[in-house]
């Protein structure tokens, strides 16, 4: 690289920042040199994973597992001296280490633990070499935690066949067992080996909703070492919850009450739900609740009793999201939503509403709260209740430190290794050409379309309290959640109103955008990836947000391999519909492979049994040659930090900045 002085002083301020970092000749150049080694390394195994819907358990014991690739190494290290059980015991250790360890010494004499210590820390320090191979020493002691970092370093690079270090080797881990370390030693490489078995986790939106403890999901990806996501519509409904927008709020414990799932409301965040109880008790107490009843599962462990309360506050929750949903839409003609408007609709005497120019008869008609003038207004009640759960939401510290984690790890979509990632859908045509948006007095499609919208929904946290800009934003975050072919929602409507009212199934209909007819032609994938600036044999686009039928023979690979659909039934309440529990898509530097999971029968069946879920690869597309990271979008990254370097290294050669040699 032939670097001229007027290079050089084109870029002298970046390179006076750069020297602070590598002030020598001699500093510059190491890095330069361990840099450009990385370049030639097989590229980090990323999982894609998507419409997680709160399902913890299975989510986390994933996680452990690394989507069935950490049996795959134990496995192959083992399968000749370790019979089945052996290794099913050893996996399930490196997944649970804590509850798995317990076990063992309950079940262990104590005469024979000090050889089961020795026997166990002896393989997983080879579970670990092996999946540390592909990195560089400096990117894994990086991985390492601080209490153990130079002796798992040591152990990894010394082996029994070195005659001069066996026995070194034995006495670090003899010596680990007699100082009563083992425990906090096996933890410790367990994680690491987890940490190294996956170098980024994408997860293509929907965390929220339906499954019991979102909350913990979130936990778990906050301590994760390297994660992105792209926001799914249950994401940006929560989003918008937090941002104080009482429309979200009341869609979300609509949501939750629908599936029994308020203990990630109330236990998980914090919200106390008494205001709404007590106002739903007065307003509704003594009136018919058939329509808003829990439905199967739902009534799990409700009384007679507390079934007819949460009813009632089903009722009002519903009542109260309908209004604020009508004012939303009145407030933005743009959303092109007034047919969804349907209070004032309603026609009481006959008990029917108007829908696509029929009456439909509706199971309830008794809306006390509902003033015929005015069918959008909230009543004072309803509003001193609304205030009063915003106020909650607002001050859940939990909630809050989740949502700023998914505006700074997320978006609307990513492009990532030449794959497109994106929950739901680029709104088209019929044509397959771009659908069109009214955006400020400005048509937006395709790409421009989506970074608009992640625009708007970020302002409606960040932007100023009680600023124009602020309401826009909330209310465009309820826009993203069911929006008419909103980017996350992908349909004409969402018939939340009739599923609840009307018995007519006709009615419950959610046309979909024509992205989910034509995305089986590999011509609009192309266009498609071409808008996002990607493109040819190794670009993708990676969906989530719609279930793939796979017992009825779908196919998750769409298009002739260009689209891969990657929610797979993770949440319980899909399963029956899909016949899996759940895809992993895995891209190493071998190619692409997807894994389908079977359903988890719970964390003590896997600590007990050693049970693990059953991961099954059900297509591979492998490259012709091995990836490697020179060739992703973080060797990319690389050679800009190297010529940045070689920059440096000019500016020092040309006496342009001096050297610091005091570091």
């Amino acid at each position: 690289m032939n670097i001229t002085r007027r290079q050089v002083l084109d870029d002298l301020r970046f390179l006076k920042v750069l020297a602070r970092q590598y002030p020598t000749i001699q500093s510059a150049s190491t890095e330069i040199i361990n840099l450009q080694a990385i370049l030639n390394l097989p590229k980090g195994t990323e999982h894609f994973m998507s419409d997680l819907h709160g399902e913890y358990e299975a989510f986390l014991h994933i996680m452990g597992n690394a989507s069935g690739a950490i049996r795959e190494k134990v496995d192959l290290l083992y399968q000749n001296t370790l019979s089945q059980a052996q290794r099913a015991a050893l996996a399930t250790l490196i997944y649970y280490p804590e509850q798995k360890l317990k076990e063992v010494k309950e079940e262990t004499p104590q005469e024979e633990l000090g050889e089961w210590y020795r026997l166990t820390l002896g393989r997983l320090v080879e579970v670990c070499r092996l999946v540390a191979s592909k990195y560089t020493r400096s990117k894994v002691r990086k991985a390492l935690p601080p209490d153990f970092e130079y002796i798992i370093d040591e152990l990894l690079h010394t082996t029994y066949d070195e005659r001069n270090k066996g026995r070194y080797y034995e006495n670090i881990i003899a010596t680990i067992i007699e100082i009563e370390r083992g425990d906090a030693f096996i933890a410790a490489l367990c994680g690491t080996i987890k940490r190294l078995v996956v170098d980024r986790l994408h997860i293509v939106g929907d965390i929220y909703d339906r499954g019991p403890r979102a909350d913990i999901v979130m936990d778990s990806l906050m301590a994760h070492h390297c994660v992105d996501i792209q926001w799914g519509n249950h994401d940006v409904l929560w989003m918008g919850a937090a941002a104080g927008s009482r429309t979200c709020i009341a869609n979300v414990l609509n949501n939750s009450i629908t599936y029994n799932n308020l203990e990630v409301v109330e236990n998980g965040y914090g919200i106390s739900l008494r205001p709404l109880a007590l106002f739903a008790a007065e307003t509704y107490g003594g009136r018919d609740m058939a329509a808003f009843l829990p439905k199967g599962e739902a009534t799990r462990g409700y009384s007679p009793k507390d079934i007819h309360r949460v009813a009632c506050m089903h009722k009002a929750i519903a009542v109260i999201q309908f209004k604020l949903e009508g004012q939303i839409i009145l407030r933005n003609p743009g959303f092109l939503m007034g047919e969804r408007m349907l209070l004032h609709k309603i026609d009481r005497e006959r008990g029917t509403v108007r829908l696509d120019g029929r009456n439909v008869p509706l199971k309830d008609t008794d809306f006390p709260t509902v003033d015929p003038a005015d069918p959008y207004a909230l009543s004072e009640e309803e509003a001193r209740v609304m205030e009063q759960l915003k106020f909650s939401f607002l001050q859940s510290e939990k909630l809050q430190r989740h949502v700023r984690f998914l505006y700074a790890k997320g978006g609307l979509y990513k492009c990532f290794n030449d794959n497109l990632l994106l929950h739901g859908c680029v709104p088209l045509r019929e044509d397959g050409s771009f659908l069109p948006f009214s955006c400020e007095g400005e048509e937006l499609a395709g790409r421009a379309f989506l970074d608009y919208a992640e625009g708007v929904a970020r302002q409606g946290y960040y932007a100023q309290p009680h600023s124009p800009q602020r309401q826009q934003g909330k209310d465009y975050l309820w826009y993203l959640w069911c929006g008419k072919n909103s980017p996350l929602f992908g349909r004409e409507r969402i018939a939340t109103f009739e599923r609840l009212l009307c018995d007519d199934e006709r009615t419950w209909e959610e046309p979909k955008n024509p992205y989910y007819l034509l995305y089986e032609r590999p011509d609009i994938c192309e266009k498609i990836l071409r808008e996002f600036g990607l493109g040819g044999p190794g670009s993708h686009i990676v969906n989530g947000h719609v279930p793939v039928r796979t017992k009825d023979g779908e196919n998750p690979v769409k298009a002739g391999g260009k689209l891969i659909v990657i929610d797979g039934g993770f949440c319980q309440a899909y399963q029956p519909k899909t016949g899996i529990a759940g895809y992993t898509l895995i891209y190493n530097s071998y190619g692409l492979r997807i894994v389908s999971h079977s359903p988890f029968e719970g964390v003590k069946e896997a600590i007990r049994q050693d049970r693990d879920i059953l991961s099954t690869t059900v297509l591979t597309q492998a490259t012709e040659h091995r990836i490697q990271v020179g060739e992703t979008d973080v060797g990319q990254e690389i050679r800009e930090n190297i010529d940045g370097l070689r920059k440096l290294l000019a500016a020092y050669r040309m006496g342009l900045i001096k050297q610091d040699h005091s570091h």
